[in-house]
């Protein structure tokens, strides 16, 4: 059953940072932040059962379950370069490849069931990403000329 809800939970906080990305038209939207932050829960629930299934055979626990989520934290920086671009001396998409990247922690908490900070993650990142878009046409002298 927590492993139900952990999918769950992961899903409902994936789509809340998604949905911002989807509402800014950016190029990984709803879809790629639920999947990103759903596969990084997985990816830590399969590998608490993996290791209930070590001890349960009699096995040495020879591994580190740590090790997972660094390969998690590895691959979806790499999917987060990916939707990086530079054109004419201007780079675009470091803020979606960093939404990706934030969302793939707060699935990684979910797997670990630490909601709360999962949670607190998600909040926060909103709050980046829309809150703080607020403050820079605020203090951005040329805003009325960019909307």
């Amino acid at each position: 059953m927590s492993d139900l809800i952990a999918m769950l939970t992961s899903t409902a906080l994936g789509t809340l940072v998604g949905w911002e990305r989807q509402m800014g038209r950016k190029a990984a939207g709803l879809r790629t932040h639920v999947l990103v932050c759903m596969g990084s829960t997985l990816f830590v629930l399969i590998t608490k059962h993996a290791m209930i299934d070590i001890v349960q055979d009699g096995g040495h626990l020879s591994t580190d379950p740590t090790r997972l989520i660094h390969g998690v934290i590895t691959g979806v920086g790499f999917l987060g370069a990916g939707s990086i671009l530079r054109h004419e001396g201007y780079v675009h998409g470091l803020t979606t490849a960093a939404s990706i990247w934030m969302v793939s922690a707060i699935g990684v908490a979910v797997g670990v069931h630490a909601y709360t900070l999962a949670i607190v993650g998600a909040v926060l990142a909103l709050i980046v990403l829309e809150g703080f878009r607020w403050v820079e046409r605020f203090l951005s002298p040329d805003s009325d000329a960019e909307q």
